[in-house]
């Protein structure tokens, strides 16, 4: 359904149109969360330890599978709205067949290249015979979770961004039960754990494609839209590879964290593990905020309406501001008995730690909530350049630190690494904004009215690409499309009634 963010008080359409997009990113971190503690609690400190060593890896991996895959959406995207029924078929079939050779790829080499990356990590020993089945289960099943994602991004790329999020809220629900199941009364260990992500993406994807084959026609796919052009390669890979170079450069940065972390022990890495799942719960209502400012300000750019991006962006950051306030608070002072839900007793060095961070974590929150704000409006009006560049100073900034501060620091020195990559970002964001800014204080208001034969959804094109997360950049954009988004014309086809003569 397309939702129209030009009219009304801009601190409320920001903040409503963020909500089911927290929907969204809290399914996916509860469901994350969950399974931690199940694991923890179930198989113990060294599995969720394991588990835990495992991320920076898969993320690297399936980052990189997953943004390419969400680029691979947007050519769908631009002939949709230019009611090019055709170019959408050949569109989804060129992302079809290349989401299955990455998917191909992914499956054989991955379960390959597991161990022996996880030892070049320096993954601890105790942990490194769990991480290795771990990862190359999720690895193998990796098509899963590839064609989910691109299969909903596809859907949301024709203006549907509900039925994708409740795809993935029978997901996830499906996969804490699945992972109480296998861990818990089969016995299957952590390999359970990813098992049960592997099948739960698995029936998605079914849903997925039964939703597409019931009722998006304009989605279906004949077969001469298969015999894809080099062109239609190109463009596709064009578009997606710079999406999964993004995750790329934002898992290199958890990567070499993983590998500061991997040199302080076991419980290092327990404690940053269940710190992190206890932390991503805050981080997504100040990444939801983030994107729902991207798009705010990408369709009152479309409008005409300079006025109100300077307003909304304001607006937004006082949001991110008093609820990342609220959100530290809470960490601060229930984040000790949350960590305890993941470990056992006779863990109080690991709960010490992860406590330890979320403070550290809370208290820089204010900053994270700007950057989110400031980084969203920036892509939202084209300026991509300057959010790329954060990208990488964050990168440094995180590697520096983690390796030269837990060098000194240990454990605290790591945790520091967030807040002072944060800080090296949003000096480069503030600046960029004000001149922006200055730049619309200037501009004739000049808004788009919307006419019985121009629809609101012609205003402009913006369109979500939701994909996975890792400290304060998330795989995600923004995408403005040089076309309107309007909705084909459908031709009714009448069905002969049953048990009719058919005349020769």
């Amino acid at each position: 359904m397309a939702t129209t963010l030009i009219t009304g008080r801009p601190w409320r359409v920001i903040l409503t149109f963020s909500v089911p997009l927290l929907i969204g990113n809290v399914v996916q971190q509860l469901y994350q969360f969950v399974d931690t503690i199940v694991v923890g609690r179930q198989l113990g400190v060294n599995s969720l330890a394991a588990v835990g060593a495992t991320g920076s890896l898969i993320f690297l991996v399936i980052g990189f599978a997953w943004g390419l895959g969400s680029g691979f959406a947007i050519p769908t995207a631009q002939a949709f709205g230019a009611g090019d029924a055709r170019g959408v078929r050949r569109s989804v079939a060129t992302g079809t067949l290349l989401t299955a050779a990455t998917s191909l790829i992914l499956t054989l080499c991955g379960p390959i290249i597991a161990g022996p990356f996880l030892e070049l990590m320096q993954t601890p020993p105790e942990l490194l015979a769990e991480a290795t089945v771990f990862t190359q289960v999720t690895f193998l099943g990796g098509s899963t979770i590839m064609f989910f994602n691109y299969l909903a991004a596809i859907i949301r790329s024709i203006g549907d961004s509900t039925t994708p999020l409740v795809f993935l809220t029978i997901s996830c629900v499906l996969n804490v039960g699945l992972v109480i199941l296998m861990v818990g009364p089969l016995g299957w260990g952590v390999a359970g754990a990813a098992w049960a992500t592997v099948v739960a993406q698995a029936v998605s994807v079914v849903l997925c494609l039964l939703f597409m084959w019931r009722r998006l026609p304009v989605l279906h796919v004949h077969r001469p839209d298969w015999k894809v052009s080099g062109s239609d390669i190109a463009q596709h890979l064009r578009l997606g590879l710079p999406m999964g170079f993004q995750a790329s450069i934002i898992a290199i940065g958890a990567l070499i964290v993983q590998v500061a972390l991997n040199r302080l022990g076991a419980d290092a890495v327990a404690a940053y593990t269940a710190a992190s799942r206890v932390d991503s719960l805050a981080v997504a209502f100040l990444a939801s905020l983030g994107l729902a400012a991207s798009m705010y300000a990408a369709q009152n750019l479309g409008a005409r309406r300079p006025d109100r991006i300077r307003r909304g962006t304001i607006q937004a950051i006082w949001i991110a501001i008093a609820a990342s306030v609220v959100l530290g608070a809470l960490l601060i002072a229930f984040g000790e008995p949350v960590v305890r839900l993941f470990v056992g007793e006779g863990s109080d060095d690991v709960v010490d730690m992860a406590h330890l961070m979320l403070i550290i974590n809370g208290l820089s929150y204010s900053t994270l909530g700007v950057l989110f704000v400031l980084r969203g409006v920036l892509q939202g009006i084209g300026r991509v350049l300057v959010p790329t560049i954060t990208g990488v100073i964050e990168l440094v900034m995180r590697v520096v630190a983690a390796l030269a501060l837990g060098g000194v620091w240990e454990f605290t020195g790591v945790a520091l690494s967030n807040p002072l990559a944060w800080l090296g970002a949003i000096l480069l964001l503030i600046p960029a904004y004000i001149a922006a800014h200055r730049q619309f204080a200037k501009m004739t208001v000049d808004p788009v009215e919307p006419t019985l034969t121009t629809p609101i959804t012609t205003i402009t094109t913006p369109i979500p690409v939701v994909g996975p997360s890792e400290g304060s950049h998330t795989v995600d954009a923004v995408f403005t499309a040089p076309v309107p988004i309007a909705r084909p014309r459908l031709t009714k086809v009448r069905m002969p009634r049953v048990g009719r003569r058919r005349k020769d």
